[in-house]
């Protein structure tokens, strides 16, 4: 039976941790230097404390939580499957490095690193990682590829692999306008790739087949991961089916992902889906970023409101009012409106608990007109 071994340490000597723990057929359990010591040590108690199935090769800790602990299980082949798709929409392989941004613990950073040890791109982790020295392709966030960008000097990148949360056109134009091809992509640490985009709108990874039911996107993948250590979790079954309760639609064989089903906001008579109004937000004058969330109101559930990111130009707060009620339906509308920079995750997503939490704290300013 496999050993669930933690590792933790400055990201550029994790690697080869990694590579030691993998090669007597252990799996590591990568965690980050800035987490608390407490969300450490719950990770480490669970792993010491639950079974490990045999076929286990690869752990992940759930990201942004602010629960239970809980790890998530796959197999060596539910990654290694992927590899030879990756590898030539990266146009890479071992003699090329790839830019890894977000920490080793993030599921994004831990496939490349499994990619790696099977002959892909080497991982160039630490600040090269986050500025791209050195490597011919890079596979992270948008909020990292943005960083990448801006840095100074000249990149060596060609190829951009853009996963873990949506990706704004600008963004892609710039990027593409720099020379690097663009492909950004929609999946799940459960469900690893689902659909990938060069441009023309999400359609289904090689070897994954989609459905939608009531609204809700199920996958049939060889890429679904085992299941978690610890209690609950979205990924549910249905036979060679899997879900993690993202909602979706199908139009002409593209997938459009319209958030997920438990984070809806109920407020009166309607059910608001915070990332289609997040997604109408960014394409506003003066905001970088945005973040929906539900406030509790006595008598409608919940109210929407908006934590926004200025862009360097700053916001107005009459103008933003007034442009979101041109681009969103009456229910969709926020009812309150803060301003501050967004709190994300290691891997660069949006903390929407975090974000909460601020907005009831008073944490972040209020926009007032």
């Amino acid at each position: 039976m496999p050993r669930i071994v933690p590792v933790r340490g400055p990201d550029e000597l994790v690697f080869e941790r990694v590579r030691d723990i993998r090669s007597a057929h252990d799996v590591p359990l990568v965690g980050d230097e800035r987490w608390p010591d407490g969300q450490w040590d719950a990770l480490r108690t669970l792993a010491e404390r639950m079974p490990v199935p045999d076929a286990a090769a690869w752990a992940t800790p759930t990201s942004g939580s602010t629960g239970s602990p809980r790890i998530l299980l796959r197999t060596q082949e539910s990654w290694q499957a992927s590899f030879a798709a990756v590898s030539e929409l990266l146009g890479a392989d071992a003699d090329d490095g790839v830019a890894l941004p977000a920490p080793p613990s993030s599921s994004l950073t831990l496939f490349s690193m499994a990619h790696a040890l099977a002959g892909g791109p080497r991982p160039i982790l630490g600040p090269e990682g986050r500025t791209g020295r050195g490597a011919s392709c890079f596979h992270g966030t948008p909020q990292a590829l943005r960083r990448l960008l801006e840095s100074d000097g000249p990149t060596s990148v060609r190829t951009a692999l853009v996963g873990g949360s949506p990706l704004d056109p600008e963004l892609r134009a710039e990027a593409e306008g720099r020379g690097i091809r663009v492909i950004s992509y929609y999946g799940a640490a459960e469900l690893s790739f689902v659909a990938i985009d060069d441009g023309a709108g999400l359609r289904p990874f090689p070897g994954v087949e989609v459905d939608v039911r009531d609204g809700e996107l199920w996958v049939r993948s060889p890429f679904v991961a085992l299941g978690y250590l610890g209690e609950g979790g979205p990924l549910r079954r249905d036979g060679d089916w899997t879900t993690v309760g993202d909602l979706a639609d199908v139009t002409e064989g593209t997938l459009r992902l319209r958030g997920r089903a438990d984070g809806a906001i109920l407020t009166a008579s309607a059910t608001v889906i915070p990332e289609e109004v997040e997604a109408a937000l960014r394409s506003l004058p003066g905001v970088a970023d945005a973040v929906v969330v539900g406030l509790p109101a006595r008598g409608v559930g919940a109210l929407v409101a908006a934590l926004v990111e200025p862009s360097a130009s700053g916001v107005d707060a009459r103008e933003l009012r007034a442009a979101a009620a041109r681009v969103l339906a009456p229910a969709s509308r926020p009812r309150a409106w803060f301003a501050g920079e967004l709190p994300r995750t290691a891997a660069g997503k949006q903390a929407r608990a975090e974000a909460l939490r601020r907005v009831l704290a008073g944490e972040v300013s209020r926009l007032a007109g």
